[in-house]
């Protein structure tokens, strides 16, 4: 069955673009032109991937995406803006979105990030691991995204999910910049520089809360390792 994407834009030229640009990769696609139809058509076509402008009249992306994630779903979704202001990127990560891009875009581009959301999301359904996974006093259960460290629930973002995911996956093993970048970001990742080291100092926080050790340490000049003190 082909992967279907749902392009939800009010600006019929790149609804135009984008449905025969996917369709020619192979993609079963599904348009909506404002952000309450969008929403309709999640609901009646669960989508494997989401793209959404964010500046559209009445309902804007923000709100869309915010009520996507509040909804329950863990569909992946990029945003396309025309803005290119760090604290617009942050604000869609923060709301819950994989990926932002700004307009103009690259269709190319546009593309590959597509086709890294929907691996991602492949591998995370296809999975057969333990649906449960724990290392020392850190338990995170992959069907319900809870996370917890002890008795405390730790309430964590998208990425942050993902990026303390990788870790649990290889506890105790040096995880390279690189490998991480690629692995939660994408190969083609062009934003920020130090967004893995700002996620890093985020997921620390969440999981240090209420005087636990640190657990995600920095081995200098290799990466990260999910391995507590010794």
């Amino acid at each position: 069955m082909r992967e279907k994407i749902l392009v939800i834009d009010d600006d019929e030229k790149i609804i135009s673009m984008l449905r025969r640009s996917l369709a020619f990769e192979g993609y079963s696609v599904v348009t909506a032109n404002n952000g309450a139809d969008g929403l309709k058509q999640i609901l009646e076509h669960d989508p494997d991937a989401v793209i959404l402008d964010v500046m559209m009249p009445q309902l804007d992306g923000w709100e869309v995406c915010r009520r996507i994630r509040e909804g329950g779903s863990q569909v992946p979704i990029l945003m396309l803006t025309a803005k290119d202001e760090v604290a617009d990127r942050v604000r869609g990560l923060d709301l819950g979105a994989d990926d932002y891009l700004v307009k103009p875009f690259a269709l190319e581009e546009l593309l590959a990030r597509v086709r890294v959301m929907l691996r991602r999301r492949t591998a995370e359904q296809s999975e057969k691991s333990t649906k449960r996974l724990h290392y020392q006093d850190l338990v995170m259960d992959l069907d319900t995204r809870e996370v917890f460290r002890g008795n405390q629930r730790i309430e964590l973002t998208t990425k942050e999910f993902e990026l303390l995911h990788l870790f649990m996956q290889n506890p105790k093993r040096v995880l390279s910049r690189d490998l991480i970048m690629e692995k939660i970001w994408g190969y083609d990742y062009s934003g920020e520089s130090n967004v893995l080291e700002v996620y890093i100092a985020l997921l620390r926080q969440k999981t240090e809360e209420f005087g636990h050790k640190r657990i995600i340490q920095t081995v200098r000049g290799a990466g990260y390792v999910l391995r507590g003190d010794t």
